[in-house]
């Protein structure tokens, strides 16, 4: 047992000794992202006071120069007698100079470069690097760098929260019309956030957020009027509200005229690959790469697919999802071709957009009786892509499609009989075709569902049911994750911004702590559960990143080491 004891403590040891190691390491990473931050943050910060004190500046130095030009046009116009109002507009025009379009079109391409590194961004200085851009273009006047930067001072994105400087930096944009700005006031002002509690005030600022053009305001604004929030409850202007929204998300769908790629579903393999589950374990993935390579036709299409859209932890890789296709196809798989085809239709990096090559893939998949390639040539001659527009030929590869359960070709059918696009208008047909796709989650068929029930068109009108399918037809498109619970009316994707807000909101109200503090303890316990979830996959990643780093053998080198320590240690202890 000496022995066993004895390579338990080594081992012991050994991992103390490598955690200090790497607390040193951290502690010394850390305090040299600390002297950045705070060199950045007081960039920052000094751009910041510079904007609020330029732009109250601006406003005094504005309200005198009109003044004084109007002083000044009144008398020239006494001494020549002059009384033409033209001449008033001819001296503002005038007056404005050509250097101040320069100085907007600095700030709007300053605030471009910002997005393009907040995008791109994988750390922490990357992100402060932008912050620093939207800090100069809001200098300079950009009103969506200074949305940023409220955002940034309200959530503490970089550096220290203050929600005062927010709030004075949002009051300021709203009353240039900024509808950012006044939605984020209705949010701050109805939990008494930073400012007086103040639910009146609150729906005015949600009032002019949607009339600005805010999606959350008019989102908010549905949710209150149909629960009845401190309004009185009225359907009929939730789905007023709802509508506005539903319309804009699927204008954006319509227009791309393809198939919707979230709605692509992976055709082949159920087990693993088109499971609920958010990430593939990467054993897994290096395990299917492997078949795939040997040949194997189902799992080609499938790596194709998940690299087509980018899902289970997988980059978007159009070459990858190309080179997949590709070897499948070779194989005669019809699936593959269609997707080949859709590539083409759509057009992207690794396959530019081409009519030709797209309808050459949809036929040799339609010739096998593929669903996909069906509805691929029936959007090629409905749309009249690298085809003439013939609706005929349009109908009939759309119903050979949806014989086969296809849902986007049971959704062209409905807004073909919707519309009355080369055939005789049918509601009673139209929406037939748009439940059977909406049953299979297709959202545009959900959208008209709602058009039809909030019209009556072919259907007995409901308000309910057309709210009930406008937020289903929400929630499919993902455009954001509403949460009610004790009210807080934000998209959240970020649990740490959750955990924020609720103590924000918990510090502002005693009221709220009990309430606060069970929804943090769901919050907690769903962290927890996702750190379980995604504990796997990491600790591969890691280890992954630790075999490139020191050789695919290293494990066995630390293997060997221990044990020559522990010969060495015993030949010593029995001398």
């Amino acid at each position: 047992m000496k022995p066993l004891s004895l390579l338990i403590e080594i081992l012991i040891i050994l991992g103390v000794t490598i955690k200090n190691i790497e607390a040193e390491k951290h502690n010394k990473n850390q305090k040299e992202r600390n002297v950045t931050t705070q060199v950045s943050m007081n960039e920052i910060k000094q751009f910041l006071s510079h904007t609020l004190e330029q732009r109250k500046l601006n406003k005094v130095s504005n309200k005198r120069e009109t003044l004084l030009g109007k002083k000044k046009n009144q008398r020239k116009l006494r001494i020549k007698g002059i009384q033409n109002k033209d001449l008033l507009k001819r001296n503002k025009n005038h007056s404005k100079k050509p250097a101040k379009k320069n100085f907007a079109d600095e700030g709007d391409q300053l605030f471009k470069m910002g997005i393009k590194i907040l995008q791109q961004s994988r750390n922490q200085k990357q992100k402060e690097e932008a912050y620093i851009l939207f800090a100069k273009a809001a200098d300079m006047g950009n009103l969506k760098a200074m949305e940023k930067m409220a955002d940034a001072l309200l959530f503490g994105n970089v550096g220290t929260q203050n929600i005062t400087a927010a709030i004075q930096l949002y009051e300021s944009l709203a009353k240039e019309g900024s509808y950012k700005a006044q939605n984020a006031l209705g949010f701050l002002s109805s939990y008494g956030i930073g400012m007086e509690y103040n639910q009146a005030k609150a729906l005015i600022y949600y009032t002019f957020g949607s009339a600005g053009g805010s999606m959350m305001s008019q989102m908010i604004l549905g949710y209150r009027y149909l629960s009845g929030i401190n309004v009185l409850q009225n359907c009929e202007v939730a789905l007023n509200h709802y509508k506005k929204v539903a319309d804009y998300i699927a204008d954006k769908l319509e227009k791309s005229e393809g198939i919707p790629v979230e709605k692509v579903r992976l055709t082949e393999r159920p087990e693993n690959l088109s499971s609920n589950s958010e990430i593939l374990d990467w054993d897994i993935y290096q395990y299917y790469k492997f078949l795939a390579e040997r040949g194997d036709v189902q799992l080609q299409v499938s790596l194709g697919q998940l690299h087509l859209i980018g899902r289970k932890g997988l980059d978007q890789d159009y070459y990858k999802a190309l080179y997949y296709f590709l070897k499948a196809a070779k194989a005669g798989s019809a699936n593959a071709m269609a997707f080949i085809g859709k590539m083409y239709l759509e057009g992207n990096a690794a396959a530019p957009q081409s009519n030709a090559t797209a309808f050459k893939y949809f036929s040799m998949a339609a010739n096998k009786g593929n669903a996909i390639g069906l509805h691929g040539l029936g959007l090629l001659y409905f749309y009249g892509k690298g085809v003439p527009v013939n609706y005929a030929e349009a109908l009939k590869y759309f119903q050979k499609a949806a014989e086969k359960g296809w849902p986007n070709a049971q959704f062209q059918l409905g807004f073909m009989y919707y519309s009355g696009s080369g055939v005789w208008k049918d509601y009673k047909l139209a929406f037939k075709y748009f439940y059977l796709a909406s049953q299979s989650g297709q959202p545009l068929a959900i959208y008209y569902l709602a058009e039809m029930y909030a019209t009556g068109t072919g259907v007995l009108r409901s308000c309910r049911t057309a709210v009930e399918k406008r937020l289903k037809f929400l929630k499919k498109r993902r455009c954001t994750q509403w949460h009610f619970s004790y009210g807080i009316e934000l998209p959240f994707k970020d649990i740490h911004l959750a955990r924020r807000l609720y103590d924000m909101a918990a510090q502002t109200s005693p009221d709220a702590r009990i309430p606060v503090f069970f929804a943090l303890m769901r919050l907690e316990t769903v962290h927890l559960l996702q750190d379980i979830l995604f504990f796997n996959f990491t600790m591969r990643r890691k280890w992954k990143k630790l075999d490139n780093t020191l050789g695919p053998y290293w494990d066995l080198f630390v293997i060997g080491l221990i044990v020559a320590m522990l010969i060495f240690l015993l030949r010593n202890r029995y001398r």
